[in-house]
């Protein structure tokens, strides 16, 4: 399969991956959350639930690496990646554009409060930096699987 579509999503199946692994414990200054937000068994929580099926779908598409992708992983991999973005939307841009969420904002901002933010306030609520990039590479994701897929109808 060695095309440049498929290069592409699985570097971005690798940096969910990282992402979802490393963001809740790695330091990164201004980009980080507080640690201290959340008990380390909560921290462990979320970070199995979120980096383990990215890990099953990153390990399927390594499994296939230069070869035709199966349409049951594209599919997998589309309703998995869907899946995220619709969670994303529904714990950050929603509340941020659409509906104001007052007791999700009281939260966003003590565990986001200090970090770096490309967007003004709204709703009381600031996407920082670092879930920006998280969700525009999750965007990126589904419409190239959608790509992939429309291409192997």
């Amino acid at each position: 399969m060695g095309s440049p579509l498929f290069d592409v999503l699985l570097a971005l199946q690798l940096f969910h991956l990282l992402f979802l692994v490393l963001h809740d414990w790695v330091p990164l200054g201004r980009l980080e959350a507080v640690r201290a937000a959340d008990p380390v068994d909560k921290r462990v929580r979320i970070t199995l639930i979120g980096a383990v099926p990215v890990a099953l779908g990153f390990a399927a598409s390594l499994a296939w690496v230069g070869r035709t992708y199966p349409m049951w992983l594209l599919d997998a991999l589309a309703i998995m990646y869907a899946a995220l973005l619709f969670g994303e939307l529904r714990a950050w841009w929603i509340p941020y554009l659409v509906r104001p969420e007052p007791l999700r904002a009281a939260r966003y901002q003590a565990v986001f409060g200090r970090t770096h933010t490309l967007f003004p306030a709204r709703n009381g609520i600031r996407p920082n930096t670092l879930h920006v990039i998280l969700h525009a590479a999750t965007l990126a994701t589904v419409i190239l699987l959608a790509v992939a897929i429309i291409a192997r109808m």
